[in-house]
């Protein structure tokens, strides 16, 4: 970044591990019941559609009111939770980020359901074989992002999965990010697709969020649920192994050879590239490039600040004379408290032209898993599996401080990292050329 400036605990904790049932189709490893088989703790009633306007001091207050139909309408029975197709939406107490996620679920014919990840619709429950429902993608089964976008990755799940009535059906849903891959009854229906946020379509999903399971006119049972947190370190290695042909490393993790420029200012260290603190500048490949995906890790110390250098000359200012500079920031800081207002500092930003969406940084002192696209003008930014810049920068034509980009319509140049005087650290660099 250049240096001008103009948020109820679940009551069951029981660690289970996953052995020969259901869920046989997921990895053995440590999940935690969220239901426990005998009563509603740890859940909540809770239709977001009807509280969707609420203000937020109204919010708390608009969902207690839907408690008494909750509790009218879901009950437990043999270790199963029960809703008669009606009443607000079972919700846990607790929001989750990046999680594995277990359920097994057995409804009736006509029925309309599904399961709302960070408060958002929907993994898709329903009837694949009531003709009435073939409009809406019925026919196509259950288990997809229904609420995604016409076309787009995950809206229809991949085969029929489902089984007939009368017999439990099992999801497995893994979810980093906006990211989501679901599993029905073994099979892989969803792979890998960005959730859309159904609540506001330009922004991403929410960074965290409830769960709710869904009541729509027919009865549902629900039974084994589980879910088991996911931590950053597993989250990038999920984000990173998605999609990776055609990538080349760029960073051979011992040494700066294959780079240019401040390589004096920076210093390898236990497989990372870390600027070296009070010092700065920029440090650059030795190839150009022109279309490309750029995949990496990042780790910022509080207040940390750098930048991606995208198609800069190799002199001069790379958020100036480069396409741009891709701020890498810790923009939540009080030292930064006065960035543009317009957010064209913040982290994620093309530098003075296009905002990203902010929230999604993990903390301070955690890696961080970031995929920059790079095509014709074109710019993306997927920060922890969720995208918070999508823009064109042909299209700019204001600037922050009227400050102007002569480099921003540049067709090639190298990529790097802007230093700026902070210990910020990369690894697990690599490029695909388009």
């Amino acid at each position: 970044m250049q240096q001008r400036f103009i948020p109820v605990i679940l009551a069951i904790t029981v660690s289970i591990s996953i052995g020969q049932s259901a869920f046989a189709e997921s990895p053995k490893k440590s999940f935690t019941a969220i239901f426990n088989g005998k009563s509603l703790e740890g859940w909540h009633g809770h239709n977001p559609h009807s509280t969707t306007k609420a203000k937020p001091t109204e919010l708390e207050g608009a969902i207690a009111k839907q408690q008494e139909e909750f509790q009218a309408h879901w009950s437990v029975e043999n270790g199963e939770l029960v809703n008669d197709g009606h009443g607000p939406y079972c919700t846990t107490d607790k929001s989750y980020s990046d999680y594995e996620f277990l359920i097994e679920y057995k409804t009736v014919p006509k029925a309309d359901s599904g399961i709302y990840l960070r408060g958002t619709p929907q993994v898709q429950i329903w009837d694949h074989t009531n003709p009435a429902g073939f409009k809406n993608g019925a026919d196509k089964g259950s288990g997809g992002l229904w609420n995604n976008a016409a076309g787009a990755p995950g809206k229809d799940p991949s085969e029929v999965a489902d089984k007939p009535f009368g017999e439990w059906n099992s999801f497995r849903i893994l979810q980093v990010g906006a990211r989501t891959s679901v599993w029905l009854n073994g099979k892989h229906v969803v792979d890998h697709a960005l959730m859309h946020n159904y609540w506001d379509r330009k922004k991403p999903l929410p960074r965290a969020g409830k769960i709710h399971l869904q009541t729509h006119g027919g009865e549902i049972r629900w039974r084994n649920i589980q879910l088991r947190e996911i931590g950053p370190d597993e989250a990038n290695s999920i984000l990173a192994s998605k999609d990776n042909s055609g990538f080349t490393s760029i960073f051979n993790g011992t040494s700066l050879d294959g780079w240019q420029g401040a390589v004096a200012n920076y210093v390898v260290d236990n497989g990372a590239i870390r600027c070296k603190k009070g010092k700065g500048g920029n440090l650059f490949t030795n190839d150009e490039y022109a279309d490309f995906v750029v995949r990496l890790e990042f780790k910022l110390p509080p207040g940390g600040n750098n930048g991606l250098a995208i198609r800069y000359p190799g002199k001069d200012n790379p958020a100036y004379q480069g396409m741009t500079e891709l701020q890498i920031l810790d923009s939540e800081h009080p030292k930064y408290a006065k960035l543009d207002p317009l957010g064209r500092q913040y982290h994620g930003s093309a530098y003075g032209m296009i905002p990203a969406h902010r929230g999604y940084l993990r903390e301070v002192g955690q890696w961080n898993f970031q995929e920059v696209t790079v095509k014709g003008s074109t710019l993306k930014v997927e920060l922890n599996g969720s995208v918070i810049l999508d823009g064109d920068l042909s299209k700019v034509k204001e600037f922050m401080a009227n400050s102007p980009h002569p480099g921003k319509d540049r067709k090639t140049g190298y990529f790097g990292f802007a230093g700026h005087g902070d210990p910020v650290e990369f690894r697990n660099i690599s490029i695909k050329k388009l």
